[in-house]
């Protein structure tokens, strides 16, 4: 078995034992690669068929193109779809101008929040990996977060040896991260391998790409001429700028991330 085997049939097996240990599940899908990376992972677990919905937090504010590849994605694949916006902030007007964090707040992890709790999810499947951002870097694969939503990154399981802690408190839920070991360049190679197709907006166009994708204000272009996957993984092999740099709302705080998925931010 191979690195790349390796790491999808950890995957596998953390997403069936999800299925097994929690209750009603939902799958993050924020059209970017690691999640749709998830989405194929997950179909090869259940056999072709998804056992829960995916979900999509929509800001209002995303990439055009993203809700377009979504929304086709989603029809293709028969996918049980949950569209979830905070419409009373947007309503009111929240946007990045009040400030990042804010927006990010309100849009973000109070839309998540709110939807885990009216649709009752005992666990939210996420393609969050170690290596992209440093408050992630100290979740567990089985992370619980209580009936605030919050995260207690300071005080949690060890998971030695394959085992999990499942059991929590009636009103808690569960993070499920079955990328959590996966880096950058083993999700470009597992997509180069499987040929699973991604978004176009990874693809240079005119000497530019996205590197991490996001809402459209708070989100970089990187100068690029990696045009398809192969070029983007020997880009990344050579490359020492951070995968997130072009993300505005870690420039605004360095603790940006970590205060935001200490309330509930996926």
């Amino acid at each position: 078995m191979n690195h790349l085997q390796s790491l999808e049939a950890d995957s596998i097996f953390i997403l069936r034992e999800a299925y097994n240990r929690l209750g009603r599940l939902g799958l993050l899908w924020s059209i970017g690669k690691d999640s749709t990376v998830l989405l194929w992972l997950a179909k090869k677990a259940f056999f072709g068929h998804c056992p829960f919905p995916f979900i999509h937090v929509d800001t209002g504010y995303k990439i055009p193109e993203m809700i377009t590849y979504r929304d086709l994605v989603a029809l293709e694949l028969g996918l049980e779809m949950i569209v979830w916006q905070n419409s009373e902030a947007l309503s009111a007007g929240m946007g990045p101008a009040k400030g990042r964090l804010i927006c990010c707040r309100a849009l973000k992890t109070d839309a998540l929040n709110s939807m885990t709790k009216h649709y009752g999810f005992d666990g939210l499947i996420v393609g969050v990996r170690r290596d992209e951002e440093g408050s992630r870097s100290k979740e567990r694969v089985f992370s619980e977060r209580n009936e605030d939503d919050e995260w207690d990154y300071v005080n949690q399981p060890p998971e030695l040896w394959g085992q999990f802690k499942t059991d929590f408190p009636k009103g808690h839920h569960i993070r499920v991260h079955p990328l959590l070991q996966w880096n950058e360049i083993d999700i470009w190679r597992y997509i180069e391998s499987e040929q699973i197709p991604v978004i176009d907006l990874y693809f240079s166009k005119n000497g530019r790409r996205y590197r991490s994708l996001g809402c459209a204000p708070c989100t970089g272009i990187i100068e690029s001429e990696a045009a398809t996957v192969s070029q983007i993984i020997e880009e990344l092999a050579n490359t020492k700028v951070a995968e997130r740099a072009g993300r505005a709302q870690d420039q605004e705080d360095a603790y940006a991330m970590q205060k935001l998925r200490k309330d509930g931010y996926m």
